[in-house]
């Protein structure tokens, strides 16, 4: 079997094993699947190019994505006017005001010649730089998370259209990515990876704290969509004959209209990603990346600048996981800073890469959709399994409650599984690298 027969095959299955979710449980279930499968094909790509072209071991992947969904909020959420004019102004100097005090060290410290003198007025600013941004800052944030904090309590946004969020999202993913590079990626491979996840932590953290920002753990909700309203849709007399025409009840036909245009949406980024990827892959660029991948000893012979094409690809990395953290974001019509759990969900982005084939794009999208079909399916699958295995059981068998109580850990023991059986038997992963 050739490798474009094997990889047509291998996506066809897929895609069967969710259009058999859409007959045998429904077409909801089929559709979320598919969106969250397309979202998550899209995070693939983004760790694929930073792993699979550069060798780059990035564990903080949900902070980027948390910065994507951040950027939805900032970008459609219509502004709080009393929040405002509470306290909108003072939050805004304090953070520049912050902003200034660092680069005014950054400066002290590059300029002044070493010693004592550049020591004590580098201490000097950050000491006073940060009492006088407390000072400015603190009232203004009080002043803020006053107003109607069980409804707003916070800033909002720019009142835009939701999907100038996406590419707003990768470039706030961008800059802090270029952020952290600048200081990170001098580092061991190790080292880098526990340097991302616990500046991910830190993102989260902020998230979660600042409800200026984004109203913390209380959560933002009511985001605006690019899609219409299911209930908008079961109002039009147009739309409620045609579903009707078709067989369909109105509210089932609104709710998979919906999903479809969210499906439809999410595949045009999917495929643009996807091509600028494969372009880049077969471009020198990409071809340089590879190589300082397999030997930077070589490459740095050769004379490429080692860090500033690593810096390069994990920008552009963590941009297109900026990108589908806006995406996941808008589906859900909410952020929710305590669902991101970097732990847990870069684990899985990462078996999707590794699973369909680090280094080949096709392999990352194909790793998406599996994983994430598993994901969802595993756990009904194995609360069934469970219900079989014990239905000869006692009811009030020990071995029974406790067969029964496990099944919610079948994901996880599935993903595990898996990872091992194809690192055994197909070690560079179902779609592997040319």
């Amino acid at each position: 079997m050739s490798a474009a027969v094997k990889n047509t095959v291998l996506f066809a299955l897929v895609g069967g094993l969710i259009l058999l979710t859409g007959f045998m449980q429904s077409w909801n279930s089929a559709l979320l699947i598919l969106n969250m499968g397309l979202i998550s094909a899209i995070m693939a790509i983004g760790v694929n190019l930073q792993w699979g072209f550069a060798g780059l071991f990035n564990v903080g992947v949900m902070g980027f994505v948390a910065l994507g969904g951040l950027a939805v909020v900032l970008v459609s959420a219509d502004p709080v006017g009393e929040a405002w004019a509470a306290g909108g102004t003072r939050v805004l100097l304090g953070l520049l005001l912050g902003a200034a005090t660092v680069v005014a060290a950054v400066l002290v410290n590059t300029r002044m010649p070493r010693g004592r003198a550049r020591a004590i007025a580098t201490l000097a600013i950050l000491i006073g730089g940060f009492f006088v941004y407390r000072g400015v800052f603190d009232p203004g944030v009080e002043a803020v998370e006053k107003v109607n904090p069980a409804g707003t309590g916070f800033l909002g946004g720019l009142g835009l259209p939701v999907l100038l969020a996406w590419p707003a999202g990768g470039l706030l993913a961008a800059g802090a990515a270029w952020l952290i590079g600048k200081t990170a990626l001098g580092l061991r491979s190790d080292y880098l990876a526990i340097a991302t996840l616990g500046i991910a932590e830190i993102i989260i953290a902020v998230m979660k704290n600042e409800d200026w920002l984004a109203r913390g753990v209380k959560n933002v909700v009511g985001l605006s969509r690019p899609v219409p309203y299911e209930i908008d849709l079961q109002n039009d007399p147009g739309f409620v004959d045609s579903a009707i025409g078709l067989g369909f009840d109105p509210v089932t036909a609104s709710t998979l209209y919906v999903k479809v245009g969210y499906s439809a949406l999410f595949l045009v980024v999917l495929v643009i990603l996807l091509w600028m990827a494969q372009m880049a892959l077969k471009s020198p660029w990409g071809r340089m990346m590879r190589a300082i991948r397999d030997s930077e000893v070589a490459a740095e012979a050769m004379g490429k600048d080692v860090t500033r094409r690593h810096l390069q690809v994990f920008v552009l990395g963590s941009a297109i996981c900026g990108i589908a953290g806006a995406m996941m974001t808008t589906l859900d019509g909410q952020l929710t800073p305590g669902t991101y759990q970097p732990l847990r969900f870069t684990f899985l982005i990462w078996v999707m890469v590794i699973v369909g084939g680090s280094g080949n794009n096709f392999g990352a999208v194909l790793g998406g959709f599996l994983i994430w079909l598993l994901w969802v399916q595993v756990e009904p699958i194995g609360q069934f399994l469970m219900d079989v295995i014990t239905s000869g059981m006692a009811e009030d068998s020990a071995l029974r409650s406790h067969l029964l109580g496990s099944a919610a850990h079948m994901r996880l023991l599935t993903m595990g599984l898996l990872l091992l059986l194809v690192l055994r038997f197909s070690p560079r992963g179902l779609i592997p690298e040319k």
